[in-house]
């Protein structure tokens, strides 16, 4: 009998856990910011990409060091271009202890003068080309 009250209980617990931490998710309610063509719009981007994106066409300061550097596209999701086409720099999220997972990818011969640029928030499992 002592049993089942505790299994009924801890179901009930985690039950209502679960709820209060579904609820408390659609709090913050994230507003799409592509279309289906793959594309973000540089007003859309988090504040912290709309900086980077800046410091990109300004030619710096960056705050970290891996930040400029040559990125290879190993995934192939970008366009092809030779090795050193791609430049990858850190979209920061405040609070965080690590560069995280968003980036932009800039692609041209000038690093200041880009062809193009991306953005991936899941770091490299998906890009969004800027538009500005």
């Amino acid at each position: 009998m002592l049993s089942t009250i505790c299994h009924t209980f801890s179901r009930s617990l985690w039950g209502g856990l679960l709820v209060v931490a579904l609820a408390a998710g659609t709090v913050s309610v994230h507003a799409r910011t592509t279309d289906a063509s793959g594309v973000i719009a540089l007003g859309t981007l988090p504040a912290e990409g709309r900086s980077t994106y800046e410091r990109i066409l300004q030619g710096g300061p960056f705050p970290y060091e891996k930040d400029g550097t040559v990125f290879f596209n190993r995934e192939r999701l970008l366009p092809q271009h030779k090795r050193g086409y791609y430049r990858e720099y850190t979209v920061a999220r405040p609070g965080a202890r690590s560069r995280g997972a968003r980036r932009i990818v800039c692609g041209g011969l000038q690093p200041t003068t880009p062809d193009g640029c991306y953005y991936t928030s899941d770091h490299y499992a998906s890009f969004r080309k800027i538009v500005p």
